[in-house]
């Protein structure tokens, strides 16, 4: 069983960073891919980003294409979020994500990914 548990978010102004954390923990050795995902008020869950955490390769949605980058510290069992430039269409509760049972191609749609953590809100003021 993996547990995950965000931190990091806060609230900031237009245009400012942030940088939100996943520590993984339990059986995360058949964990592939691991992914952001955010859902604001009143909207469907959206993925944000994903990464192959053996490969190094990682994939973005186009709204945060060349803001967001997904390192990961795999000694610490821990996944990032960089967030600069941020806007405020991205306010949203972000979630960590990971598919535990080891496939090795993960779609960033949310039905792929089986173990969620409990979320950490990320406010954007104008």
């Amino acid at each position: 069983q993996v547990q995950l548990v965000e931190s990091g978010g806060g609230s900031v102004q237009a245009g400012g960073s942030l940088r939100l954390s996943c520590v993984a923990s339990g059986y995360t050795y058949r964990s592939v891919y691991m992914a952001w995902f955010r859902q604001a008020p009143g909207k469907e869950r959206e993925g944000v980003a994903h990464i192959n955490t053996r490969t190094g390769s990682a994939d973005y949605a186009d709204s945060v294409k060349g803001r967001f980058t997904i390192p990961q510290d795999n000694a610490k069992n821990t996944l990032y979020l960089q967030m600069n430039s941020l806007k405020p269409e991205d306010t949203a509760m972000y979630y960590c994500a990971t598919d535990s049972r080891g496939f090795v191609r993960v779609p960033l749609e949310r039905y792929a990914y089986n173990v969620w953590g409990q979320g950490t809100q990320v406010t954007v003021s104008s």
